[in-house]
């Protein structure tokens, strides 16, 4: 194996295990909320806890990648991770269970500074296909956190989880010290002056442009994975939970099949990719609008939208990355913030519909939420990648 394709193998993993911190809540609620008690009205705080924590890290966390040395900061944050789960595992009480849970999500940043330190130390002729490895192993975590929770959970209880994941952040910190080298960084910058240079990046056109691309595209991708499971247990269906999950394989076949639109960033053809993609995207919701009536036809919706979304992902942060090559963790965390705010507007917004109009509304959404991002593409195809000095300083 090279030494290449091993470090992107170790940053994809880094990504899997630390994303899946925030979502591996969501197939135990039901067992957490009877052996501690906590009212079904209050079950969403723990999801929305770990999430709040993750949007605060983004903010103030990922940018101390531009300070100091990421392998350090990077086996750093996973302990602290590791400690967020191992006192999540103990909670005897609800207040203690959110604490474990928002310093877990505030530290799965680390995801963040992963791939902006993946993106740095790959060739230029390579950024697309480390980008399209490395955020390979998020889409990973997200799908595949909730297999491996409801399995553990079923085994020995939804406190296995926490302690299982607590091991492997500890495991995968001594991997970061063992194998990733070390990463001097510039002993100049300040906290406040990195925190200034990000707000900068928001007078940027490339920068806001593909922002608001990830805001509408990851606001589809939360109002599939939101909603999907509401007409799946309704009638006809009647879908188990257990059954509805396994939808999530044919998302993640389609995710790892977008992997390769790293390598055509590569060659220059971020922006065709994006553009296509999208396209795709929202073709995607014409098979997915058809959960009442084919099951066949939301397989191939969801592997469909899933590809889209990864190969628009990964090309969004490669140009941004080669953009903004002296600021890449914070250009990273304020992309993702985009990110963040898309998928929760997607999540709540599914819901809400559907109530008011069925699957066919949330669909109509979630379509809509996809035209907007061709739309932000259009209007900005033709913004160069180039950034003027004064903005990355």
């Amino acid at each position: 194996m090279s030494l290449a394709l091993g470090r992107r193998m170790l940053f994809a993993v880094i990504c899997a295990v630390a994303v899946a911190t925030i979502y591996v809540a969501q197939p135990v609620l039901a067992q957490i909320g009877g052996d501690l008690g906590i009212p079904e009205s209050d079950l969403g705080w723990i999801v929305t806890t770990g999430q709040l924590g993750y949007l605060v890290g983004l903010a103030l966390l990922v940018p101390l990648g531009d300070m100091f040395d990421r392998r350090k900061l990077i086996a750093g944050h996973l302990l602290l991770a590791a400690a967020g789960m191992a006192l999540a595992s103990v909670a005897a009480q609800l207040w203690l269970l959110l604490a474990g849970l928002a310093l877990a999500g505030l530290f799965a940043v680390v995801v963040q500074t992963t791939v902006a330190f993946a993106a740095d130390l790959a060739t230029a002729a390579e950024r697309g296909r480390t980008l399209g490895a490395v955020t390979s192993g998020v889409i990973i975590g997200i799908l595949g956190a909730r297999v491996l929770a409801g399995g553990l959970a079923a085994l020995w209880g939804w406190r296995s989880v926490y302690v299982v994941f607590a091991l492997l952040l500890i495991a995968l910190t001594c991997f970061v010290l063992r194998l990733l080298p070390s990463d001097p960084r510039d002993a100049r910058a300040t906290y406040g002056a990195v925190l200034v240079s990000l707000c900068r990046m928001f007078r940027d056109r490339l920068f806001v442009s593909r922002g608001l691309i990830a805001f509408f595209l990851f606001a589809s991708f939360g109002t599939l994975w939101s909603g999907l499971a509401l007409p799946l247990a309704a009638e006809p269906w009647r879908l188990s939970t257990a059954q509805i999950g396994l939808f999530g394989i044919a998302g993640l076949a389609g995710a790892l099949g977008a992997s390769r639109a790293g390598q055509g960033a590569d060659v220059g053809r971020a922006n065709v990719i994006t553009g296509g993609a999208l396209v795709l995207l929202i073709a995607s919701w014409l098979a997915n609008g058809q959960a009442a009536w084919s099951l066949w036809a939301v397989i191939i919706g969801v592997i469909v939208l899933d590809f889209a979304v990864q190969a628009v992902h990964v090309s969004n942060q490669h140009l941004l990355t080669a953009a903004y090559s002296h600021r890449t963790s914070s250009v990273i965390g304020g992309y993702m913030l985009f990110y963040s705010f898309g998928s929760a507007v997607g999540a709540t917004g599914t819901t809400a519909v559907y109530a008011a109009a069925g699957w066919a509304g949330s669909s109509l959404l979630g379509a809509s939420f996809a035209l907007c991002a061709l739309l932000v593409w259009a209007v900005n195809r033709n913004v160069a990648t180039d950034v003027r000095h004064d903005v990355l300083v």
